[in-house]
């Protein structure tokens, strides 16, 4: 996996981040999830660019991967 995303517990609790930033993948997952495009993301972080984006995506659906999942109550 490419190393745009860090984990590091002396930045943001050990949040996964990218390099570089504190911007967390948490974060990212937020945004879009709120609606945001990608175009929206990097317009407001301009330090960050699409292939930052893409890895934090691809980062989560890693994690998921390797992740029991449980449902949510409805």
């Amino acid at each position: 996996m490419d190393d745009r995303v860090v984990v590091d517990p002396a930045v943001m609790l050990g949040k996964p981040v990218i390099r570089g930033t504190r911007i967390t993948v948490e974060l990212i997952f937020e945004k879009l999830a709120a609606g945001e495009s990608i175009e929206q993301i990097l317009e407001s972080y301009p330090f960050l660019s699409d292939a930052d984006v893409r890895a934090a995506l691809a980062f989560g659906a890693q994690a998921l991967r390797s992740s029991e999942v449980f449902p949510t109550a409805s």
